[in-house]
Order: C-alpha cells, then structure tokens, then sequence
C-alpha cells in the first residue's frame, strides 16, 4: 500500500508542474486554430504545387486538428495525396507541449520537428511527383487508343451522319423544358445548385454556398451557428489540457508502480527490448492508434529513458492523431486508397526510424 501511495502521489506532483505550461501551449494552440484554419485551408487550394510544404509545416502544430481538415480537404480532392501524407509525417499530437514542459528534452524536441518537417515534405512530393508522371503515362495511352479507335470507325462515319439528324424545335422544346424543371425546383429552396441551360441542351452549373448551420427568418435576417461561431479559446485550451493532464497522469502513475513494485523499469525495457530495430517497428504500430493517449505514451517512454529516440520518431510519424479516423469517415467511398494510405504510413514511419538511427544526433 505504501507503494502505491508513493506512486500516486509522485505522479500528482509530477502532472501539476507540467499544468501551467501545457495550459498557455494550447492558449496559443487553440488561438491560432479558431483564427486561421479557413485561411490555411484556402491557401493550401490556392498553391497546390506548395501543399506539401504549406502541409508539413501546418501538421507540426501541436495537437492533431490540422490533420483532421486535411483528411476532410483530401477527401473533396482540394489537396493532393501528398499534401495529406506530409501532414500525417508531420503531425505529433500531444508530444510537442509534453517535451516543451520538460526543458532538458527541448533540444531533442527540435530535432524531431526538424527531421519531420523535412521528411514530411520530401516524401509529398514524391508521392505528388510519382501520380503526375503516372497520370501522364496514362494520358499518352488513352490518347493512343482513341486514336486507333477513330480509324477503324472512320469507315462507318458516313454511315453515322446519314442517322444523325437533330430537330431544332424538338431542342427548343428541351431547353424550354428543362429550364422550367430548374425554376420549379429552386423555388422556396436556399443551398442549391442553379442551372442554366442554353440552346445547344448543355447544362452550367453555378453554386451558391452558405454556410451549413446558417438560415434565414422570415424578416431576412441571417442567424448562424455552432461550426460558423469561434468558440472561447480559454475554455477549449482548458478542456484540451483537462485531457492530455489525464493520460499523462495515468502514464506516469503506471511508471511509477511498476519502478515501486518491479525495482525498475526492466518489465518495459524487456517488452521494448533493447533492440532499436524491434522498438522501431513497435513504436510505429503504436503511434498508428488514432488517440491522443499514443503520443503521450510514446513521449513519456522516451523521457524515462525506456524508448530509444529513433523509435520515438518513428511512433509519432506514424501518429496523425484522429486524422485516419476522419479519413476513413470523410473519404468512405475509397476504403481500399485509406487502407492503402495506412500501411504507407506505417511503412514511411519505419523507413524514418532507420534513418534516424544511422543519423548521430541522439
């Protein structure tokens, strides 16, 4: 009983220091985030051949909000595939505050947002690189096809002409139709799609776009809500801290009872093993867990000296945080592109891992 009373009150004294300055790192968090996400969003639609540097660089914001619009950008085809991949490398949750709160890992928390950022934007480009060349290799094939098929049909194109003869009342009597089929359904209805129609039967369409929880009353006036309102900044940097204050705690509490009933942490280090490679591939595994609580825990394992660092980068490359969970939910109609989009997480993750480990930095 005295252990674990020791325990739990080292990991009470152990989580109030690192409070305060988890606090004002999500102050700033959640200021930027309710200021300037529709702005970065629309900067990434603007400048695509950039995405992938704009995204690296957004995806190594604290927290893993950034991660979960771009999944829902991704999943409209506003940003590119390698946009949505130099933010996933680049995403790592809770471990930035977490290092921040501890100065002597400072250093080494630089480091890891170096190696992530520039990882995270090579390996976009890549991918943006590798489906342009492919889309064109594609391009050229079709065009050769088409191009066969148009001389083996030209044989049969006098033929085709002598069948096909259009009326020009029967396409008067289309576009008047059609129109009056627009009117008919816009009429009473706000978010919609206006058709316009012209003589030759092609259809334009115009969009008009509001936001989803805004509506008009019956004196005109606009009324928005939820989503279209910033929320108070104070109190979402308090729940956000609320949270992360919690896993860290049942971190450490964890820690310190195995130290206080094991003599150590051999029981960690021996499910890590020493080996760097064996940590490599089980830190990726856990980083893939889309909650806040993997980044913690890979974070606490490596400030207690059980979890090597090149480990470490590895776990929070694979990491985006729920961004796989948004993408799964967003982009629902390619299950099989997600699922490929995983592995390869997991695979760039493990690839990063054995990089940094032939690199002398830690």
């Amino acid at each position: 009983m005295e252990i674990f009373l020791d325990g739990l009150w080292d990991a009470v004294k152990d989580t109030l220091l690192v409070i305060p300055v988890l606090y004002l790192a999500y102050l700033l968090v959640s200021y930027f985030a309710h200021n300037d996400n529709e702005k970065y969003s629309k900067i990434l639609h603007r400048t695509n051949k950039a995405g992938p540097v704009i995204g690296a660089f957004l995806g190594c914001i604290p927290q893993c909000g950034f991660s979960s619009v771009m999944s829902q950008l991704y999943s409209k085809k506003i940003i590119t595939l390698g946009t949505l991949i130099a933010v996933f490398i680049a995403t790592s949750d809770e471990a930035i505050p977490l290092m921040i709160s501890q100065p002597e890992f400072i250093p080494k928390l630089l480091i890891l947002i170096a190696i992530k950022v520039i990882y995270g934007i090579i390996v976009g480009y890549i991918i943006d690189g590798m489906i342009r060349l492919f889309s064109k290799k594609q391009q050229v094939l079709n065009e050769y096809h088409d191009k066969h098929e148009h001389i083996d049909g030209h044989d049969n194109h006098q033929t085709d002409e002598k069948n096909i003869s259009i009326n020009e009342s029967t396409i008067s009597e289309n576009c008047e139709n059609t129109i009056e089929h627009s009117q008919e359904n816009t009429n009473g209805e706000e978010n919609i799609d206006l058709i316009d129609v012209d003589c030759c039967n092609h259809k334009h369409k115009k969009s008009r776009f509001k936001c989803d929880h805004a509506h008009e009353d019956e004196h005109g006036h606009d009324h928005t809500h939820s989503h279209c309102c910033a929320t108070n900044i104070f109190l979402d940097a308090l729940k956000h801290t609320a949270i992360i204050i919690a896993y860290v705690f049942a971190a450490t509490l964890i820690i310190n009872l195995i130290r206080g009933y094991c003599g150590g942490l051999e029981p960690l280090q021996k499910f890590f093993t020493g080996n760097v490679y064996v940590q490599i591939l089980m830190a990726s595994l856990i980083g893939l867990i889309p909650n806040c609580a993997a980044s913690v825990f890979l974070v606490e394992m490596f400030m207690e000296g059980v979890l090597l660092f090149p480990a470490l980068v590895a776990g929070l490359t694979a990491g985006a945080g729920v961004g796989l969970i948004v993408l799964f939910t967003a982009n629902y109609k390619k299950v099989g592109m997600n699922i490929l989009i995983t592995f390869m997480q997991y695979a760039l993750a493990i690839v990063i891992g054995i990089i940094t480990n032939f690199i002398p930095i830690w």
